[in-house]
């Protein structure tokens, strides 16, 4: 049975519409109402009626089978029979972190069909998965960035029970996995919060529109709603951490802010379950109070993601220095933000145009992931180009080196460990006619102002755009892919097998470089890493003796080893 409760403080007279029933609720203290003589059974379909209006799904709907403006359907939560009870968790600084999308992950765009090839991953080495959103969110086919309901799981994935598979296989492989979960904005199809009560305020503006209420009158239960949400993916679904989109968007004045909040209650579920529970931030603000602990004034989140060492990679391996790359394209980008993460620790940035960010200090290297790709830096170019599509097989060996051996937690995006063909590109699939033709033309607009031809680019709601943007599996076992693959696991079998590449000391490493000759040699204890970007062959300071791998013939030298362009040498010392 299924207790119903639901908080509507905007509302005089709630009904619970049920089985071709008007059910009248009970108002009780603080805007909830409640149904006090009757209950739902699993597989009830229901809506609530406020004052008489047209129905409205659950705010806390757990499935949304028939859509987001569809009524909610009951469950029972104790329904899934899980044989992960012997798991204990992993720890965050040991892992390499996975970042897939379920709907392009496998050809079924299932939580089953991801579950097909948990055994590639394995074999990669990887030790979490950080799935994209499943949150319900309009149509069959989307990033989820723009979902709606926040405590439903998209149906089109396989529903709660997908899920829960998918969970339940991910750790019995051992694999932890990471829940991408939106709470700086909404999306605009199927949301219905309003009509409940003052979720969102007009005190503060966002991208996307209006601000969530998090710190204004009434805005309590709005807070609630989302940590519970939060707690929800950890305790129903045994999920292993969380990935907070956007952090910066999140406008809370509260003393206590909202990402406080939230870790302080996730870091309580850990301790009763007995197991790590992680709370990645996505930030732009290079600000390390993000990954600070509370008790040192801070707001506690485990990790963060380390855009600065993307676009220094980027920027320097493709030559694009445009847009957000403007401060980046030195070979000294890298170095600074491996030693320092921030490539702007409160420097002035050109891009910006004003001084930006703040210094780490002694945070450890793993408070912060790096990365050479992400659904972000494919999916929002004007074609969706993936890295392997920008430089050459030996510059995508360079960028895997420095991610998977250096001080970071390391990062991959489905199908960057094989140089895959596919694109990622923007899909959407709006089911209301006026806001499908506006995020198609927006699209087209957005991308033609950089000069851009509009007929490129590909069209949101076009399915074919979608299907374009699927992994392509068999190509693993051709070249150059298959050499890429291999690079990838070796790298990360090397990485496993040496603590001193996962403990994130950050005060351990050098690095030499040379602006000219476009190489660069990064020093950990007991690993040196010798890229070279240069148009000519280098003679780079590591011993020749101790080469362990290398993507091409190499040779000793005055100064080490000879490393030809494109070339990357990794010797343990």
């Amino acid at each position: 049975m299924n207790p119903c409760r639901v908080w509507a403080p905007r509302a005089s007279h709630v009904e619970l519409l049920t089985r071709d029933q008007r059910l009248p609720l009970e108002a009780v203290a603080g805007g909830w109402f409640e149904l006090v003589d009757g209950h739902l059974e699993p597989g009830d379909d229901y809506s609530f009626i406020l004052d008489g209006g047209l129905p409205r799904p659950d705010p806390r709907s757990s499935w949304q089978p028939q859509g987001v403006h569809g009524p909610s359907r009951a469950m029972d939560r104790d329904a899934f029979v899980w044989t992960d009870a012997s798991w204990r968790g992993r720890s965050l600084g040991d892992c390499v972190v996975y970042e897939l999308h379920i709907g392009t992950f496998s050809d079924a765009g299932t939580f089953d069909g991801a579950i097909e090839h948990i055994g590639a991953l394995v074999d990669l080495g990887v030790g979490a998965v950080d799935v994209m959103p499943v949150a319900a969110f309009p149509g069959a086919r989307g990033w989820g960035y723009d979902g709606v309901h926040l405590h439903a799981v998209h149906d089109a994935y396989g529903g709660p029970a997908g899920l829960s598979r998918f969970v339940d296989a991910c750790h019995g492989a051992g694999l932890a996995v990471v829940m991408d979960v939106v709470y700086n904005h909404l999306g605009p199809d199927g949301n219905h919060l309003p009509d409940f009560g003052p979720y969102f305020t007009d005190r503060h503006r966002t991208p996307w529109g209006e601000a969530i209420n998090y710190d204004g009158a009434d805005s309590d239960e709005v807070r609630r709603f989302v940590v519970d949400n939060a707690l929800m993916w950890l305790r129903d679904y045994h999920c292993d951490g969380l990935r907070l989109d956007a952090v910066h968007a999140i406008v809370d004045t509260s003393a206590m802010h909202l990402l406080e909040e939230i870790t302080e209650a996730v870091h309580g579920l850990s301790r009763r379950l007995g197991r790590p529970l992680w709370v990645i931030a996505e930030s732009d603000l290079n600000d390390p109070r993000v990954v600070t602990d509370a008790a040192q004034g801070g707001l506690g989140c485990d990790a963060q993601w380390s855009d600065d060492f993307h676009h220094a990679l980027h920027a320097t391996l493709t030559g694009e220095t445009s847009g957000y790359y403007a401060d980046f394209g030195s070979v000294e980008a890298v170095a600074r933000t491996l030693r320092d993460v921030f490539f702007n620790p409160g420097g002035y940035s050109a891009f910006r145009r004003r001084r930006h960010g703040r210094p780490v200090g002694d945070l450890a290297g793993t408070r912060f992931l790096g990365y050479m790709q992400t659904h972000d830096q494919a999916g929002n170019r004007a074609r969706g180009e993936r890295s392997a599509a920008l430089m050459s097989t030996g510059r995508l060996q360079i960028a895997a080196a420095l991610v998977l051996l250096g001080p970071f937690v390391p990062m991959l995006f489905a199908g960057e460990e094989w140089a895959a063909s596919t694109p990622f590109q923007y899909f959407t699939d709006h089911q209301d006619p006026e806001l499908a033709r506006l995020v198609s033309e927006g699209r087209r607009g957005e991308f033609a102002s950089f000069g851009w031809d509009p007929s490129l680019i590909p069209d949101p709601q076009d399915p074919a755009t979608y299907e374009r943007s699927k992994l392509r599996w068999v190509e693993r076992d051709e070249e150059p892919h298959a050499t890429v693959l291999r690079w990838h696991a070796d790298l990360i079998a090397l990485r496993s097998r040496t603590p001193s590449l996962r403990d994130g000391d950050r005060s351990a490493l050098e690095v030499e470089f040379s602006e000219a000759g476009r190489w660069l040699v990064m020093r950990r204890p007991g690993v040196s890493v010798a890229c070279n970007w240069g148009d000519q062959a280098a003679d780079l300071p590591v011993p020749a003796s101790a080469v362990a791998l290398s993507n091409g013939d190499v040779a000793p030298s005055p100064n080490g080893v000879a490393v030809l362009p494109d070339g990357v040498v990794v010797a343990l010392t």
